[in-house]
Order: C-alpha cells, then sequence, then structure tokens
C-alpha cells in the first residue's frame, strides 16, 4: 500500500487509520486502541521514550504528516487528563 516513492515501509494506512479513531474519540473519553500493527506501535513507542528530542521537523512524507496530527490530538487528550492506550 502507498505510493512507489515512499518504499515499502510506509505505514500510511494504519496511521490514517489510528488517526481517523483519534478524531471520532471523545477527548474526555478513556480510550483502547487495538491494533495488529508493530510499526504503528513503534511509531507511538519513539514518541513515548524520546519525548522532547523527538521531532517530525524537516520530514515531508505522508507517514509524518499523519503522526503529527495524531499527536496534535494526543496532547489535547493528555492536557485533559484523558488516557490513551494503545495494544
Amino acid at each position: 500500500m502507498g505510493r512507489e516513492e515512499e518504499g515499502s515501509g510506509s505505514n500510511q494506512p494504519e496511521l490514517a487509520v489510528f488517526l481517523l479513531a483519534l478524531r471520532n474519540m471523545l477527548i474526555e473519553e478513556l480510550s483502547l486502541y487495538l491494533c495488529d500493527n508493530q510499526s504503528l506501535l513503534k511509531a507511538g513507542n519513539k514518541w513515548i521514550v524520546e519525548g522532547r528530542k523527538a521531532t517530525l521537523e524537516g520530514r515531508p512524507d505522508v507517514d509524518s504528516k499523519i503522526l503529527a496530527a495524531a499527536i496534535k490530538i494526543l496532547k489535547k487528550r493528555i492536557a485533559a487528563g484523558t488516557a490513551t492506550v494503545l495494544v
């Protein structure tokens, strides 16, 4: 899936589904996201482990844009004190 220039390592479909799920959750609602894609969980883990050091600056690929949109929503959920669990 994804375009040829993105290579076979694109997580675009999985990231897009995760973003759609986040957009459909109420910010104040505890959420459990179950997925069977290790790449999505690894992408999320990078943000937990690296924290402030992680950046998407200068990464124009579609995967990074989708991940940035998801992180924006997750930050709102964190600010509201709402848990989001990915398994």
